[in-house]
C-alpha cells in the first residue's frame, strides 16, 4: 500500500514552516498528528526511516484493548491488520515446575502484523492531511532564549533540512534522542531517566507447518536466568512471533540464542521457518512524571507509555497522542505554549492509564530482589480463574474465595504470600496517591515529595534497590 500522496520526501526543500512537527510515525505520532490535522491545522511527521519501512518495529504484536482507538484513525482503518482475534488468555509457563498455568484474559485481545498496523496508521494519518517526511534524522532542536522549544534540525537523505513550527510532539520512541538536546531547566519536565528503566528486547517471526495448539493464547515462559521472559504470540495458527527479552538492571543476555535454544527444544518447532528479525528497548517504568516542556510534548514510548508489567503499549500510546494533540490543539487557538497551557495532556494520562502504570511498576521493583524460583513455584499453586478474576476485576483487594484458595494450595509458600501481601498494599497507596495527581505544575514538586516518600516504603518492603 502506498503512501506516496502524502510524502514530499523527493522535493523537500531546506526549511519547512508546519504549525506542528511531530518527531515519529509510530502509534502515538500518528494519533497525535492527524487528531491535529482534523482542526485545521499544518502538521509534518518526520519519520527516519524509509516510505517502505516506516510502520515496521520490534514488537510482541499483541493488542490489549483492541476495540477502543481515537476517532482521528478509526479503528476501521487498521482493523485489517488484525490477524488473529481469538485469542483470550494467557499461558505462562513454569518449567520449574513443570506446569501450565492458564488464566483468561477479559476484554478485546488481538494479535496483529505490526508492519501492516503501522502502514495503515500512517495512511490513516495522510488522510486526515498530515504530511510524511522519509529518510529524515532530527540531529537536534531549537529552543529561543525562553527555553521554549521551536523546532527540529535534521538531515533528510544527507541533506540539512530544518523545521521551524509552534509546537515539536517528541513521539520517537524510547530513550529519545531528542530528550538529551531539550534544555529542560525551566520546566518540570520529568529527567529522572536513564536505561535501567527499560528492556532490551528482540524477537523474529517464526512459521510452522502444523497449527500450534495454543493459537488462542498468548504464551509466557521465565528464562532460566532472572533477567529474561520469553513470549510466543500467535499471529495466525501457523504464524507466530516468538521474542525474548531482558531487563536492563542485569548484565546482558545473549538474545538471540537463547531464543533460539528454546526454540530448538519446541516439539511445535521443528522444521519452522525463521524471517522478519528485529530488536528495539521498550520501557518497562512508571510513566513520566511529566511529559510538557513549553512548545514541547512527549508521547507513547517516549514518555514511558507503556504497561511495565506486559510491555503492551499501542492502545495507550493511541490516546497519549490524541490528549496531547488535544491540548497543543487549545494552545494553539489560545496563542500559550507553556507548561500549564499543556499541562491537561499530563492530567489525562494519569486519569486513563498512567496512574494503573506507576502502581503496577512496584511489581517490577520487587521482581529485582525476589526470589525468580520462589515466585515461580507460588504462581504454579494459584487457581487461575480466581487469579484473573483478582487481577482484571478493577478490584484492589484480594478476594476471599481466591485468598483461601491460596492459603489451601499454596502451603510452603506463606512467607513469599505475605511478601506480595505487603507490596499489594504498597502498590494500592501509590495508586491512591497518584489519582490525586496535580492539576498544575507548581503543585508537581509537593506531589513528588509524597511519591517518593511511598516509593521508600516500596523498597524497604521489596528489599530492592532504589529504582528511581
Amino acid at each position: 500500500m502506498s503512501t506516496q500522496e502524502g510524502s514530499a520526501a523527493d522535493a523537500t526543500p531546506r526549511s519547512h514552516s508546519p504549525d506542528v512537527v511531530v518527531v515519529g510515525a509510530g502509534t502515538a505520532g500518528c494519533y497525535a498528528a492527524a487528531t491535529i490535522a482534523h482542526e485545521g491545522y499544518d502538521v509534518v511527521v518526520v519519520e527516519r526511516k524509509s516510505e517502505e519501512n516506516a510502520g515496521h518495529i520490534a514488537c510482541g504484536d499483541a493488542l490489549k484493548g483492541a476495540d477502543a482507538f481515537p476517532d482521528s484513525i478509526p479503528k476501521s482503518q487498521i482493523e485489517p491488520a488484525f490477524t488473529n482475534t481469538g485469542v483470550d488468555h494467557g499461558r505462562f509457563e513454569i518449567p520449574q515446575e513443570d506446569t501450565v498455568l492458564e488464566i483468561p484474559i477479559p476484554g478485546e485481545l488481538a494479535v496483529i502484523d505490526r508492519w501492516d498496523y503501522g502502514q495503515r496508521l500512517i495512511e490513516g494519518a495522510i488522510e486526515a492531511g498530515v504530511e510524511i517526511h522519509y529518510d529524515t534524522v532530527v540531529q537536534t532542536v531549537r529552543q529561543n532564549d525562553d527555553g521554549r522549544v521551536t523546532g527540529v534540525e535534521a538531515t533528510s537523505q544527507g541533506e540539512p533540512v530544518s523545521y521551524d513550527a509552534e509546537f515539536v510532539v517528541d513521539a520517537a520512541g524510547a530513550l529519545s534522542i531528542l530528550q538529551d538536546e531539550v534544555d529542560f531547566s525551566e520546566s518540570t519536565f520529568d529527567t529522572n531517566v536513564n536505561y535501567t528503566h527499560f528492556c532490551s528486547a528482540y524477537r523474529e517471526i517464526v512459521h510452522v507447518e502444523e497449527p500450534v495448539e495454543w493459537h488462542d493464547a498468548l504464551v509466557f515462559k521465565p528464562t532460566d536466568r532472572a533477567a529474561g521472559y520469553l513470549w510466543y504470540f500467535p499471529r495466525t495458527e501457523t504464524e507466530i512471533n516468538a521474542g525474548l527479552g531482558f531487563q536492563m538492571t542485569e548484565e546482558p543476555m545473549t538474545l538471540v540464542d537463547d531464543l533460539k535454544r528454546d526454540l530448538r527444544n519446541r516439539a511445535e518447532f521443528q522444521g519452522a521457518e525463521v524471517d522478519n528479525k528485529l530488536g528495539a528497548a521498550l520501557p518497562t517504568r512508571r510513566p513520566y512524571d511529566s511529559a510538557v516542556h513549553p512548545g514541547y510534548v512527549a508521547v507513547g514510548d517516549a514518555a514511558g507509555h507503556v504497561n511495565p508489567t506486559t510491555g503492551g503499549g499501542i492502545a495507550g500510546a493511541a490516546y497519549a497522542g490524541k490528549y496531547a494533540a488535544e491540548a497543543i490543539v487549545d494552545g494553539l487557538e489560545s496563542g500559550e505554549y507553556g507548561e500549564a497551557a499543556l499541562w491537561e495532556y499530563n492530567e489525562r494520562v494519569m486519569d486513563h492509564f498512567g496512574a494503573r502504570y506507576a502502581a503496577l511498576d512496584v511489581y517490577n521493583v520487587l521482581a529485582t530482589a525476589a526470589d525468580v524460583d520462589e515466585l515461580m513455584g507460588l504462581l504454579a499453586t494459584l487457581p487461575g480463574e480466581s487469579l484473573a478474576e483478582a487481577l482484571y476485576s478493577g478490584s484492589t483487594s484480594i478476594g476471599p474465595k481466591l485468598a483461601l484458595e491460596c492459603l489451601v494450595k499454596s502451603r510452603g509458600h506463606w512467607g513469599t504470600i505475605w511478601n506480595l501481601f505487603q507490596t499489594k498494599r504498597r502498590a494500592d497507596e501509590l495508586l491512591e496517591h497518584y489519582e490525586h495527581y496535580p492539576d498544575h505544575p507548581d503543585a508537581l514538586a509537593h506531589w513528588q515529595s509524597r511519591r517518593d516518600a511511598l516509593m521508600e516504603d516500596v523498597y524497604e518492603t521489596t528489599g530492592a534497590d532504589p529504582k528511581y
